[in-house]
């Protein structure tokens, strides 16, 4: 699934922004500590917001994850004007303080017009998402970035919250490939699921990473795959097998199980608590299969390592077979059950 069939979905802002959170280009996590700070200015209806406000905010929350996990991959250069380089020095005194020193606050304030804020809307392919969320305006001190209405009807809308649990699930995913070595085993054997957290794990390092629904949802539009209604904040959710899983085990008995793993990723998808119990054991309808077809099509397009996770399934979970989309795949999985 490209970008524009993701967008044609839901033709909105909101696409837009998953767009750009989820589907952009990550060779650093620039991107979500600027959308983190332009959602937080937006919930409280703040329009006109100076550069250096920004970038305080937007250097205060890159240099809290920098104290968890990298924030670029571990074979990057960094010089020593470079803005990881000053806030990794700038650290301790920032965190100490809770706000930005005055050297961190001033390295982001140079960089970020010519750095984050150039790339924010940009997708792979010299590509642009339709919709924009700020622009600069000014010169010098008197810059300031102002927020588009788009953004503000995001920052306020009853996904809101969901988005930016979304942004912060893609932000420690992509740590993770960081931390792990980008093209070394977390992209070869792509992440595993425990659920007894309902987390997504780091198999190398052996530690979760976020939780599988904010790390999917929004490859659904945030809407449950069931009914295909939104899930709102205040709503029971559920991790539904889309296959039943029980059709492991009962096949299992009386035989042996020739078909994928249905406890995968690729087969996980968030749903309304009450529609997962509705649907109890049930095969899934052409519906909810078209669904989980386009989802898992939308991470294949996304940054590592979900996309490798699924790739993994696509080529290898069909012995002797090989397919070539999600459609056929999940196809063969429906006649195999």
């Amino acid at each position: 699934m490209s970008g524009r069939e993701f967008y044609a979905r839901d033709a909105s802002a909101r696409a837009s922004w998953r767009l750009a959170v989820l589907m952009g280009a990550n060779s650093r996590t620039y991107k979500f500590a600027l959308g983190e700070a332009m959602l937080e200015f937006g919930r409280h209806g703040r329009e006109d917001v100076p550069l250096a406000e920004l970038a305080a905010s937007y250097s205060l929350g890159m240099v809290r994850h920098l104290a968890q996990d990298p924030q670029a991959p571990q074979a990057a250069e960094l010089g020593e004007k470079d803005f990881l380089t000053i806030a990794a020095q700038e650290s301790a005194a920032t965190l100490a303080a809770g706000r930005p020193t005055e050297r961190l606050l001033a390295a982001a304030v140079r960089s970020m017009p010519a750095m984050v804020m150039q790339k924010f809307h940009n997708l792979r392919g010299d590509t642009k998402v339709p919709h924009t969320f700020y622009e600069l305006a000014g010169t010098g001190r008197q810059r300031v970035v102002r927020l588009t209405p788009d953004l503000h009807r995001l920052a306020r809308s009853e996904q809101a919250a969901g988005l930016a649990a979304e942004l912060g699930a893609r932000w420690s995913i992509v740590e993770s490939s960081f931390a792990a070595g980008v093209g070394r085993s977390l992209v070869e054997q792509g992440v595993a699921v425990d659920w007894a957290d309902m987390k997504i794990t780091d198999r190398r390092r052996r530690r979760s990473v976020t939780g599988i629904v904010e790390a999917t949802v929004g490859f659904q539009h945030g809407r449950c795959l069931i009914c295909d209604d939104v899930l709102s904040p205040g709503d029971a959710t559920a991790v539904d097998h889309v296959f039943p899983f029980s059709l492991m085990q009962r096949l299992g008995s009386v035989g042996s199980w020739h078909g994928p793993d249905l406890d995968a990723l690729w087969n996980l998808a968030p749903a309304h608590a009450a529609c997962n119990g509705a649907k109890s054991d049930r095969q899934p309808t052409p519906a909810e299969l078209g669904r989980l077809a386009a989802r898992n099509a939308a991470i294949m397009q996304s940054p590592h390592p979900l996309r490798r996770t699924l790739q993994l399934s696509l080529e290898g979970a069909l012995p002797g077979r090989k397919v070539s989309s999600w459609t056929e795949f999940l196809g063969a999985v429906q006649l195999a059950v």
